[in-house]
This record gives C-alpha cells, structure tokens and sequence, in this order.
C-alpha cells in the first residue's frame, strides 16, 4: 500500500484500486466556501454548557471560550446539523444561509 498526494493506491497480486482519501485541512483548502445551505445559530440563554456539540461536531468548528460557552468558526461549518440534534435543551438552530445579495 502506499500514497501518493490525497489517494490511497492499494496493490497486490489481483487488484489494483485508487481510492480519493477526503483530508480536512485547516487553511485556504479546508474552508467551508459558499455551498453550505443551513448555518448553526446557538442560543447563548438556552445553553447549559453541556458541551455535547463541541464533543460531537465532526469538524472541530464549535469552539470552547474559557467560560465553556461555545460558538461556531464559520469558516469551516459544513452546516451538518449534528451539533442542533445532540443539543439537549434545542439551544442550537440551523437556519438558512443567506447568499450575498439576498436579503
């Protein structure tokens, strides 16, 4: 087995695969860009700090502040809605993403 840039190419006596290997990559490449459709909205007041969206969010773009208060980088939500759906107290919304030019 061995790799070459972002695929996996697997050999042995019968088979011959390349396989894309997804990389999430902070930085310019790793950015959310403009086709996420739902954006999480947390309501700070609802919050108990449980801190299940920070623990679930497959991302790593919920953000723990010293408080244990929470809050979304933007840049790289993928707008999945895993972090609304483990809130217990439905302190988190997904709602709509507004395109530039929209109001």
């Amino acid at each position: 087995m061995t790799q070459e840039n972002s695929t996996l190419i697997i050999k042995d006596a019968e088979t011959y695969f390349i396989v894309p290997i997804s990389r999430p990559d902070f930085g310019s490449s790793g950015k959310t860009g403009s086709w996420r459709t739902e954006r999480p909205v947390i309501n700070e007041e609802k919050c108990t700090k449980c801190l299940y969206c920070w623990l679930y969010c497959p991302e790593d773009t919920i953000l723990r502040r010293e408080d244990d208060m929470v809050y979304v980088d933007y840049d790289y939500c993928k707008g999945c809605g895993i972090c609304a759906a483990v809130c217990p107290v439905n302190a988190i919304e997904m709602v709509p993403e507004v395109k530039r030019g929209e109001n």
